[in-house]
């Protein structure tokens, strides 16, 4: 009833600040190109007919090609708000809210953005409507998925950081009310990657904004990511005899899961907890000085070694982990020619403020010293105190794949161990928070594993219902959508573990126990 109350209050105080009743007369779509919000123009108010809605060059990022109309064939009738917000003068935050026309639950969702952001993501908010919610999307402040729009626009960087979401979810909820003639009773946001992070901005710094919020492998440590990632480019790139041809990636992960597959008992191709795997890329050595396409030389078993390694900084002992075992099909993504474009753009534009600045030149000590030191809180979210979201009965789902080639899972443990420890234990937060890690995953989805799960069904019941998530079911689908293996997803620190008869195909056959 607590949450109730609260989503409530917080829907009755936006009405009375944009001078509604919660029980005023809905408007028509068309009318909302006139509704006055501060530090907020409509620039569209349009009715979509059911299966309309097709996305235009306008509404596509800088050289690339408008998401597939053919994706949104079975949206339902929608009014479409589109604004822009200015809650500094520097800023220029788009915003869309699409509202259902018939069938609205009476809930509300936002959906997050990867990345540096730039595009409004229409999948997400297609996927939102189709269950029933108004939902909203952000571009989170700029155009372009770069980040050399924040080379001297501190605000603009600000808007990305935080205030974006923010503001969008205020006044996307006051748009909601106009609509119907009655805000949204409860709220909720869905993100993966920098979405992800977004999630714990929220509930870090706007415990209000929500009442349940899904964070999928979230880059909540930004600045550890980045000097992760580029400390292993150059590792990787130290030499011409250190470079991994991608085509021995395959190679390393299949002698990783030779050497830790069968850890949980079960021989499916995935490692269910990486952690536990001790695997040594020196296994794969070639004899004496030659070289060939199924072994690694010297120098690359010790590249390889890198990428999975943790690095500290010696001062402050601050620790970032590197990759885990099953994740080498992706080493592309850290190693490749160029470094990781995030990364490589979050030290030229924001740390150091140079266009010019090259990642070659990357000291991981100094630099990522630099980078905490300049971030002071900003794009990372790692505060672990939540105890105003959990006080006024926010629930939050973490997810995040072992084999996550992008950002590392063990950001998202140690977090996960930070509020425990901050908030008096683990008991003071599966009541609140429950993280769920996806062996085999890569990042936010893919990896050939069972990787579909319905998250925002289990925090509907939570939110809603008061019903923890014991585990959620994860399915394997293939290429021609049918379902040939599902697997629970177990509450960190449990896995699921084999009951020893039955297929092992099965979810029904596996219990989620403690490690």
């Amino acid at each position: 009833m607590k949450i109730l109350v609260g989503g409530l209050c917080a829907v009755l105080l936006a009405a009375v600040m944009y001078g509604q009743t919660a029980n005023a007369a809905a408007a028509s779509c068309e009318s909302l190109s006139s509704l006055k919000l501060p530090n907020a123009t409509i620039t569209l108010a349009q009715a979509v007919a059911a299966g309309a809605f097709a996305p235009t060059a306008a509404d596509a990022e800088p050289g690339e090609a408008p998401p597939s109309a053919q994706a949104f064939k079975n949206l339902p009738a929608f009014c479409r708000v589109a604004a822009t917000l200015t809650p500094s003068s520097d800023s220029d935050i788009k915003i869309e809210v699409w509202l259902p026309v018939s069938g609205w639950n009476g809930k509300f969702q936002a959906v997050g953005n990867g990345g540096w952001g730039g595009p409004i993501r229409y999948p997400a908010m297609g996927e939102a409507i189709r269950r029933g919610y108004a939902t909203t999307g952000t571009n989170t402040g700029h155009v372009g998925g770069g980040a050399s729009w924040a080379l001297g626009h501190p605000e603009k960087l600000a808007d990305y950081a935080y205030r974006s979401q923010h503001e969008m979810t205020v006044k996307a909820k006051a748009v909601t009310a106009a609509f119907y003639g009655d805000g949204p009773k409860l709220s909720y946001w869905n993100g993966c990657s920098a979405g992800g992070k977004d999630g714990f901005v929220a509930a870090q710094r706007y415990p209000d904004d929500f009442n349940g919020i899904i964070a999928g492998s979230p880059a909540i440590d930004w600045t550890g990511r980045a000097a992760q990632s580029l400390r292993v480019w150059k590792a990787i790139h130290k030499d011409e005899a250190s470079v991994i041809p991608p085509a021995k990636y395959p190679v390393i992960r299949a002698a990783a899961i030779e050497a830790c597959d069968m850890l949980d008992g079960v021989k499916d191709g995935v490692i269910e907890d990486p952690t536990l795997c001790k695997f040594d890329p020196k296994v794969l050595a070639c004899s004496e000085a030659s070289d060939g396409p199924t072994c690694l030389t010297a120098p690359q078993v010790e590249s390889a070694r890198q990428v999975y390694a943790s690095a500290t900084l010696p001062n402050s002992k601050r620790q970032v982990t590197g990759l885990y075992p099953g994740s080498e099909p992706g080493w592309s993504t850290w190693g490749g020619n160029q470094g990781f474009g995030t990364s490589v753009d979050h030290f030229k534009f924001v740390v150091f403020k140079d266009p010019n600045w090259d990642f070659k030149t990357f000291n991981f000590e100094k630099d990522f010293v630099s980078a905490d030191k300049v971030d002071n809180g900003l794009i990372n979210a790692l505060n672990p105190n939540l105890k105003p979201f959990f006080d006024r009965g926010g629930k939050l789902i973490q997810y995040h794949g072992w084999a996550d080639p992008q950002i590392s899972p063990g950001a998202s443990v140690s977090y996960y161990k930070s509020v425990v420890d901050t908030m008096g234990g683990a008991g003071k937060v599966q009541g609140s928070y429950r993280l769920f890690m996806v062996p085999g995953m890569r990042h936010c989805r893919g990896g050939d594993v069972p990787d579909t799960f319905d998250a925002v069904s289990a925090l509907e019941q939570w939110v809603e219902g008061g019903k923890a998530p014991e585990q959620l079911i994860a399915s394997r689908v293939t290429k021609d959508g049918k379902v040939d293996r599902t697997r629970p997803l177990c509450p960190y620190p449990q896995v699921a573990q084999y009951k020893g008869a039955g297929s092992t195909d099965e979810a029904a056959n596996f219990v989620c126990k403690a490690r």
